[in-house]
């Protein structure tokens, strides 16, 4: 239990003591003479007086073992402003979807397999939005994520090189139309957003009760048909728009 030391050189009375709630135990070592105060104390002085109080603890967490499927991620920072320089208010930084991967659990057990946690320490990782708990570790942000929140791992900085996990799809976005049949240009507002492209890569497959690999119904080459707020979308250093998304969520194959 903690303790704090006061001293006084000279009288101190009972009523003058502050309230030691939540120091732990307080040692107050003064000449206490409480004939002033309390008239019965007259022969009494007390030396040392201990206040006992409840203890007060601050934890500070330097480390995190993620368990079972779940990975520790340090996020990256957000862009404070945009490419012309303009600094960008809090609520309009663009919130980081990419880190890097500090710890594993080991893994979890389907059926009678143990399956490992598929990444590594080490590796850039693109995670689905929303997802992880938020922790704070030596002044950086770092995630707690399920392996399955995690898109894929990126193997470069462009996104178009990402290699997904699981069941999931890497899709190049079809290019909209910029301009109407009548030959009036649109704005990035008005173009309606496709829910078709190319399929890039694809992840091993979901597992099944046993803990083996279902065969994945698509192939990079496929044009394909999905749900039209599915996935992450991410832009690539080629221009081109990308979309990381489950294989559930597309709907059909295009001839």
């Amino acid at each position: 239990m903690a303790a704090a030391q006061l001293t006084s050189p000279s009288p101190l009375a009972v009523k003058s003591l502050p309230s030691f709630e939540g120091l732990g135990s307080v040692k107050v070592i003064t000449n206490v003479n409480f004939s002033r105060a309390y008239p019965s104390f007259k022969s009494r002085s007390f030396r040392g007086l201990v206040v006992n109080a409840a203890s007060v603890s601050v934890v500070k967490y330097t480390s995190i073992k993620p368990l079972g499927d779940r990975v520790l991620v340090k996020t990256k920072t957000s862009e404070e402003k945009t490419a012309g320089g303009i600094f960008l208010p809090a609520a309009a930084q663009t919130k980081q979807q990419s880190g890097e991967v500090v710890a594993v659990g080991a893994g979890k057990k389907v059926g009678d397999s143990k399956v490992p946690v598929a990444v590594q320490t080490g590796s850039e990782v693109v995670y689905a939005k929303y997802s992880g708990t938020e922790v704070e570790i030596e002044g950086s942000t770092h995630l707690i994520l399920k392996e399955d929140d995690i898109m894929g791992i990126l193997e470069s900085e462009d996104v178009k090189d990402l290699k997904p996990l699981n069941d999931r799809v890497l899709i190049k976005v079809a290019e909209t139309e910029n301009k109407t049949a009548g030959g009036l240009y649109l704005t990035e507002a008005s173009k309606e957003k496709p829910s078709f492209g190319t399929v890039v890569a694809t992840g091993p497959g979901p597992l099944d009760e046993k803990g083996n690999r279902k065969p994945m119904p698509v192939s990079p080459g496929d044009t394909v048909l999905y749900s039209k707020y599915a996935g992450t979308d991410m832009k690539g250093s080629d221009g081109f728009n990308y979309i990381a998304l489950r294989v559930s969520d597309l709907m059909a194959v295009l001839s």
